[in-house]
């Protein structure tokens, strides 16, 4: 199955959370699931699984993964040391494409993704176009030099140092030259993403 390219207010409806990234939202009209019987659904309970599927639903539509991907992550998540919810928020934050959309670089995580994926993004001085690429700590991010002349990084840098976007703990940019380096592992506790990754571990482990 390819990636779901239909309208993203129908699932910011369907995960009660704005999927859009953008100024409007999905959930002022109608903050209820679509569909014909979506008014009465907030009548109706979830059973402890339909919670867990929501859960997962809801972060992957989020980062924008596959079933086979985040169910990787999944795998990845319990065979590390550790709190397996931990390491899961931590993998997903990893990916470079949400380190990009995290800096300020691109709007959207979808954006973000195209960029890395066209090959914008380079990592410790190589070429990394793939967005799910895990990125540790003591990494340096920058664009490729080539594009740099381009209008939508002239534009894009310009806006980030004018105004100065607060960023995440975990991530150092200099504006001089334009290189963002990953400090360390992201600290989970200050990023606000509307799931529960506990569910999510619970959901799998059945």
């Amino acid at each position: 199955m390819g990636r779901y390219t239909g309208p993203k207010w129908k699932q910011s409806r369907r995960e009660g959370v704005d999927l859009r990234d953008g100024t409007k939202s999905a959930l002022v009209k109608r903050n209820y699931p679509p569909g014909a019987h979506g008014p009465m659904s907030q009548m109706r309970r979830l059973s402890g699984y339909g919670k867990q599927l929501r859960e997962k639903q809801r972060a992957k539509r989020i980062y924008g993964l596959y079933e086979k991907q985040f169910h990787t992550l999944y795998e990845k998540a319990v065979n590390m040391t550790g709190n397996a919810s931990v390491n899961l928020r931590q993998l997903l934050e990893n990916r470079l494409d949400n380190i990009i959309y995290r800096a300020g670089w691109a709007d959207t995580r979808p954006q973000a993704r195209q960029l890395v994926s066209h090959g914008h993004i380079q990592v410790d001085g190589r070429k990394v176009d793939i967005p799910s690429f895990q990125v540790k700590p003591g990494m340096k991010i920058q664009v490729k030099p080539s594009y740099l002349k381009k209008a939508y990084w002239t534009e894009q840098l310009a806006k980030l140092a004018k105004a100065k976007k607060e960023q995440p703990s975990n991530v150092s940019f200099d504006p001089s030259t334009n290189i963002l380096t990953v400090t360390s592992l992201p600290n989970v506790e200050e990023l606000a993403v509307p799931f529960d990754p506990t569910l999510i571990i619970e959901f799998y482990s059945k």
